[in-house]
């Protein structure tokens, strides 16, 4: 018997079992992976930017797990000798009408906190990124790059250290509560684990994981497939750190943007399309019972009902190279699409409630018997161990 058995063996679920074990190493903790090795879907596709809370709401979960987060990954990764590097991002307005926005974007940054920052007129952006095309920008200097799965592992190597049990290859079946002893049996394709207290971060499927344990939930995970294209060699130069656009309000997407990669080369993207499974990284990956649980959420039928066109727009640069080529011309004119060689995809989990609303911030729930992690996108990497110390201290107070 296991007291406590955390579902998904991703950064956050991963994190999650640090701060347990580092508070209280006697309880007993097992991870349960579907795959045979941890961290490979919104972990393992994550594009390796190391967030600095710029955009988010003060006072909200996002902002202070990411501020909170940011800081502790850094002491983590020196502490640890896992290599990342501070290289500062631009946040470029193209256009007059993006200004009120970017002022909105800088003042958040001041008000979460963010030192530094620095407000660049036309001749500083260049100066900074001379390619880019802009009226005006931010510098944020937190900002940074790094393998995420590096830090995974890395995670998970010292949870073993604390006799945290992980167990790859074994997907969750089903989930029973026994109401006489307020435990759970968690039923696997490989074994069954008796604990009493389920941690539900699992991701993609979180709202399925959260519906085993009989949690009355108003949302769904809708997924959101992100599709990458590389710079070539030849115009990896043009970017020398990461550029961003300044974002549409109405989602909590960034928009396509540059990013400098910790190991090389240049990714350009992502766009944001619905993917037809939850784990869809490619236009291809379908499944049908969970796209039409996808397009039968009242929630979900709402966002597409009022954002149609953008949705549209999305799904068109997804199919056209030279639309996808366009949007990335917007922030650096010089990209041509002969420029851009396929790169890679991620799926973003998306928790939409059934009025239609796109749930922009972290949500963590708890019952008797269980915590979910209901909502956690970007930047929950970066955000890791302060939702993990979030979740431990709920944990903690049962034990």
């Amino acid at each position: 018997m296991y007291s406590a058995v955390i579902i998904g063996g991703g950064i956050v679920g991963l994190a999650t079992a640090l701060k347990i074990k580092q508070a209280n190493p006697t309880i007993k903790l097992a991870i349960i992976e579907k795959e045979s090795e941890l961290a490979t879907h919104q972990t393992g596709h994550n594009s390796g930017v190391i967030h600095s809370g710029i955009y988010y709401k003060p006072g909200s979960m996002k902002a202070r797990n990411c501020i909170d987060g940011y800081n502790q990954l850094i002491d983590f990764c020196n502490q640890e000798e896992i290599p990342y590097e501070l290289c500062g991002k631009v946040i470029v307005a193209t256009s007059n009408d993006e200004l009120p926005a970017l002022d909105n974007i800088y003042k958040r940054g001041n008000e979460n906190g963010l030192s530094d920052l620095k407000m660049l007129e036309e001749g500083e952006l260049k100066e900074i990124e001379p390619h880019v095309n802009g009226v005006k920008g931010i510098f944020v200097p937190q900002t940074g790059i790094i393998d995420y799965v590096r830090v995974a592992n890395k995670y998970a190597e010292i949870v073993r250290h604390f006799s945290g049990e992980i167990f790859p290859g074994t997907k969750v079946l089903k989930i029973k509560p026994n109401k006489n002893n307020r435990l759970m049996t968690v039923v696997t394709n490989n074994r069954t684990f008796t604990t009493g207290l389920v941690i539900n971060c699992a991701g993609l499927f979180s709202d399925k994981v959260a519906q085993m344990v009989g949690a009355d939930i108003n949302y769904k995970i809708i997924p959101f497939r992100g599709e990458y294209y590389k710079l070539s060699d030849e115009k990896s130069g043009l970017v020398k750190n990461l550029i961003y656009p300044v974002p549409d309000p109405a989602f909590p997407f960034l928009g396509v943007h540059f990013t400098r990669m910790i190991n090389g080369g240049v990714e350009a993207g992502p766009n944001a399309v619905l993917a037809f499974r939850r784990e869809g990284y490619r236009k291809t990956d379908i499944n049908m019972g969970e796209l039409m649980g996808s397009l039968a959420w009242p929630g979900f039928r709402k966002v597409a009902g009022k954002y149609w066109k953008t949705g549209m727009g999305e799904m068109y640069r997804s199919f056209s190279k030279s639309a996808f080529t366009k949007a990335l011309q917007k922030l650096m004119p010089e990209i041509t699409k002969k420029d851009l060689v396929p790169g890679g995809a991620g799926v973003r989990a998306q928790a939409c409630d059934r009025d239609g609303g796109l749930i922009d911030d972290f949500l963590i729930s708890e019952g008797e018997n269980y915590i979910n992690v209901c909502n956690a996108p970007s930047p929950a990497a970066t955000s890791s161990l302060s939702i993990g110390e979030t979740v431990s201290e709920l944990v903690l107070k049962r034990f």
